[in-house]
């Protein structure tokens, strides 16, 4: 019918031919015409939103378990969340780039970290990190870690708001990797990782059965360590790369309410710089990208009363990408499915910098930024931190200091303790 208004309101553009027609048929072929150029306006509205506008709306990437996201000890936190291409590499690199251990002084070490969690909004919430390696051979090594985080005690209520009971949700991630040097510069190392997250506990509620999540996950790791020379002084500098997270989606209820986990790549780069015989300054830069897709801007009907459909493919029309897609998909859509476009994309990479300065080997100071765009989460913070070593212990603290006022992450503070077994078998 649309059709056939839209072709009589065409075939009857001129006054003259319009001044023959019957009055009946006239005001059938004006209210056609009137029909078209609704329809033509309520299309101009519907795609009112240009791609630069839809670039800077409030569209955060989000995924399951983003507790694996968390930096999980105090060095890198205090350097602005850096980590995937450090010097003097220790028990923590497992997570940050497990390809690095193999250059590690130390033929093993385990770290243990702790951080109380949002401490502006609650005091039950906490983040603990416990990580290990040991070299065998000349060429390799193997390590492990285990994170858990406590979300404190949650109230259950149900739609009227009576209580119906309480429970403790927790989660946690247990790591194996191995790593090989396959020359005097480059290294590689893969982790397997079980995710277990129980936030609801199990049951029914609300009639909505719920059951804890879990996913099976890996991470892929490079590193390469140079030379480079500057005022004729050789400096050495680092690349790194990691891919993690590459897992199977996970659900709390239903297997059709799958959702990513945050596959994460991260690229980063050192310098290190000696000062004197005594002191040493090490600089790094980390870019994060999550590779989930992002969101996609659903069209609405005109008269606002749901998601557009095309009648092709029973499909909502949307501005991107359609984000139910697999793991590997996902992945590799996530450079380019930004309804924004490519001012939308470039906001989905987060940097972050650091510096540290370090005394004889036994005393760091830290420093670094990390920032967010406002559109993706808005995460932009300050870091501070040190770090002391005595004999085969060493001591990392770090703290953060939000740009935004009153911010969850306001006053954060974390430590790590760093065990060298090596150390202590010499000291013996």
């Amino acid at each position: 019918m649309k059709k056939e208004q839209k072709k009589n309101c065409q075939s009857k553009e001129t006054s003259t031919k319009f001044a023959s027609i019957p009055m009946r048929k006239r005001i059938s072929a004006l209210g056609a015409l009137i029909c078209t150029v609704g329809l033509l306006s309520a299309q101009t509205q519907q795609q009112v939103l240009s791609p630069q506008q839809l670039a800077g709306q409030l569209n955060t990437i989000t995924t399951m378990v983003p507790f694996l996201t968390i930096s999980p000890d105090s060095r890198s936190a205090a350097m602005g969340d850096v980590g995937v291409a450090l010097f003097n590499p220790d028990a923590n690199s497992t997570s940050w780039n497990n390809a690095n251990l193999i250059f590690a002084k130390n033929n093993s070490g385990f770290s243990l970290s702790y951080a109380p969690w949002l401490r502006q909004l609650v005091d039950d919430v906490g983040f603990s990190y416990f990580s290990g390696y040991s070299k065998f051979g000349k060429n390799s090594v193997v390590s492990g870690s285990f994170r858990y985080f406590s979300l404190g005690n949650i109230n259950f209520t149900d739609f009227e708001g009576n209580q119906t009971g309480s429970f403790n949700p927790n989660e946690f991630a247990l790591d194996l990797g191995v790593a090989t040097k396959f020359t005097d510069n480059f290294g590689m190392g893969v982790n397997l990782r079980y995710i277990y997250s129980n936030i609801v506990g199990s049951g029914i509620r609300n009639g909505i059965d719920y059951n804890a999540g879990t996913s099976i996950a890996g991470d892929i790791s490079l590193i390469y360590k140079g030379d480079i020379r500057i005022n004729g002084k050789k400096n050495k500098f680092n690349i790194g790369l990691n891919v993690q997270n590459i897992g199977s989606k996970m659900t709390y209820s239903s297997e059709e309410k799958r959702d990513f986990i945050p596959t994460n790549l991260k690229i980063g780069v050192g310098y290190h710089h000696e000062i004197d015989a005594h002191s040493d300054l090490y600089v790094y830069a980390d870019v994060n990208k999550l590779l989930v897709p992002t969101r996609p801007y659903y069209l609405q009907k005109y008269d606002n009363s749901g998601d557009s459909i095309n009648p092709n493919t029973g499909q909502p029309e949307i501005v991107g990408m359609y984000s139910n897609v697999t793991p590997i998909q996902g992945m590799i859509q996530s450079f380019y499915d930004a309804p924004g476009g490519f001012s939308e994309e470039i906001r989905e990479w987060t940097p972050s910098a650091g510096v540290e300065y370090l005394y004889e080997n036994t005393f760091a100071l830290r420093s670094g930024v990390f920032y967010e765009a406002a559109t993706k989460g808005g995460r932009q913070y300050m870091t501070l931190g040190f770090g002391l070593k005595f004999q085969s212990l060493k001591l990392d603290a770090a703290y953060l200091i939000p740009f935004a006022n009153r911010h969850p992450l306001q006053n954060q503070m974390r430590f790590s303790f760093l065990f060298d077994l090596g150390s202590l078998q010499d000291s013996e």
